[in-house]
């Protein structure tokens, strides 16, 4: 990737909604220039459009982070499911033992202690791991300070 265009996705990581006549003097490029590129790491599929939520101001207070191990026989089941259900945020599959690594958001600790009793109660879990999210220090981090692209 071109120093230029680490620089663009930096800056763009940092703040979304920055202008891009903002973009342009802080990168030197022309405004078409970085329309262009956006434009195209967007069809390439290297970036996207998004919108991130602040879960607590939603009322989804409580967060987890939770690591589940089924066996094999069912593990193609459990991952359709878990990628059907609403308060399932994120979901990777794993190794070591693990079949998912699973983030949750739910409205209290109440409603992600039901949500793991209704997932036991429908798959046999071999291993299971909950840790509840306290704060969130960083977030979204990766490549969003301008001053650190290329190191």
């Amino acid at each position: 990737m071109k120093k230029s265009d680490a620089k663009v996705l930096s800056l763009l990581r940092e703040n979304g909604r920055i202008q891009l006549t903002k973009l342009s003097r802080k990168t030197g490029l022309p405004v078409s220039t970085l329309h262009e590129r956006i434009r195209q790491h967007i069809k390439k599929e290297e970036i996207r459009p998004t919108v991130l939520l602040d879960f607590p101001k939603m009322g989804y207070s409580c967060r987890a982070h939770m690591l589940f191990g089924v066996p094999a026989s069912e593990k193609a089941e459990f991952i359709s499911h878990l990628s059907s259900v609403r308060n399932v945020n994120s979901l990777w599959r794993i190794n070591n033992g693990w079949t998912v690594a699973v983030e949750g958001v739910f409205k209290d600790m109440f409603s992600l202690e039901e949500f793991v009793e209704g997932l036991e109660s429908r798959f046999t879990i071999n291993r299971k791991e909950v840790c509840y999210v306290l704060d969130e220090i960083k977030r979204e981090g990766f490549m969003s300070d301008p001053l650190l692209v290329g190191n």
